[in-house]
């Protein structure tokens, strides 16, 4: 057995489409109109189709569950913090934070309300604490990882 890809149901195929792209920046690999695959396997399929494929009436698709999110990393988190910012149309989570071993994060919602989580890149995280002088034993004790891991890091 393989896992292949989280799928997503979307009560409308394009509006979603255009977020994924405009803030994750995705891209369509395949479109099959009911159901579309973006880069990094996210799947996406139409509420009504959703609905037949598990025969289930409307109103036993809810959406805004808040019991599980996608989450993505990111290198340039300075960036794409500034990019997010910029859209008036997301709705958030919660702000940027910094969890208490140093990675900073952002959620918000997609459009059906499914939550979308960007994490620092965890390397970029090491790179900042020992370009900030901690030592190496002192990045691995703050962000609780292996003193391997850091050095890793500064490869």
């Amino acid at each position: 057995m393989k896992f292949k890809n989280p799928l997503l149901v979307v009560a409308d195929m394009e509006r979603s489409k255009k977020f994924y792209k405009e803030v994750l920046g995705l891209r369509v690999i395949m479109d099959f109109g009911a159901n579309v695959t973006l880069t990094g396997g996210v799947c996406l399929q139409t509420k009504e189709t959703w609905m037949q494929f598990i025969d289930r009436k409307e109103e036993e698709i809810v959406f805004c569950g808040n019991d599980a999110e996608i989450y993505f990393e990111e290198d340039d988190f300075d960036a794409f913090a500034e990019k997010l910012q910029k859209i008036e149309t997301i709705d958030y989570v919660h702000p940027v934070m910094e969890h208490r071993w140093g990675q900073r994060a952002v959620r918000f919602y997609d459009p059906d309300k499914h939550i979308i989580e960007v994490g620092e890149n965890m390397k970029t995280v090491c790179r900042r604490f020992l370009d900030s002088g901690m030592t190496e034993e002192e990045a691995a004790a703050r962000m609780d990882v292996p003193l391997k891991f850091v050095k890793a890091c500064k490869r």
